[in-house]
């Protein structure tokens, strides 16, 4: 009887040694396999990766503030050029109403009561150009208002065209005039001419 149960137990323990091994054997085949090797090589191909991009991003950015210091200086150049020309507009105004406007009240055919009304138009534009000068002033010293570089140039672009606007008024006003002072001398003429017949 003991005999058997040795032989017993020795198959049991047989039975279970030849099951650990056989299952043991079964997880190990379902298991995953790394190959150092590739795992190296994918770390280092993602840390390559990461310093492109970030290289990239610097050179994103750089690009970027290079845009921004194009812009401001074209903004610049082009509110000098506003300036300029409403400069240049000012002046020739001043210098169009001082010798025309001498000449054209100096005329015997224009009549007095009309001096007042031809010097008035004449000074509301060079008042008008005189407040569009100061006002360009103050925006160009100071930050009014926390304008942008692009806010101050459309107003001084709008300045310049007011600007552009008066000189033309100007033209007209004294053309205008000198039209009239040769009609009246023309008229005069043919008056005199009429008389001696």
């Amino acid at each position: 009887m003991r005999y058997c149960l040795k032989k017993k137990r020795r198959i049991l323990i047989i039975l279970l040694v030849f099951s650990f091994s056989s299952s043991g054997h079964l997880l190990a085949q379902g298991m995953p396999v790394y190959d150092n090797t590739n795992f190296i090589s994918l770390a280092k191909q993602l840390i390559e990766s990461a310093k492109q991009t970030s290289n990239l991003l610097k050179t994103v950015d750089f690009l970027k503030k290079q845009k921004d210091r194009i812009e401001q200086v074209s903004n610049v150049i082009q509110q000098l050029d506003a300036v300029g020309k409403l400069i240049q507009n000012n002046h020739q105004l001043f210098t169009m109403v001082q010798g025309d406007l001498q000449e054209i009240l100096n005329s015997p055919y224009i009549k007095p009561e009309e001096i007042n009304q031809i010097t008035n138009s004449f000074n509301t534009i060079l008042n008008r150009s005189s407040e569009s000068v100061n006002y360009v002033n103050k925006i160009l010293t100071s930050d009014y208002l926390k304008m942008t570089d692009a806010d101050r140039a459309s107003v001084l672009e709008s300045h310049e065209n007011q600007s552009n606007e008066m000189v033309a008024e100007v033209e007209n006003k004294t053309r205008r005039y000198k039209e009239i002072i040769s009609f009246r001398k023309m008229q005069e003429k043919i008056n005199n001419r009429a008389s001696e017949y």
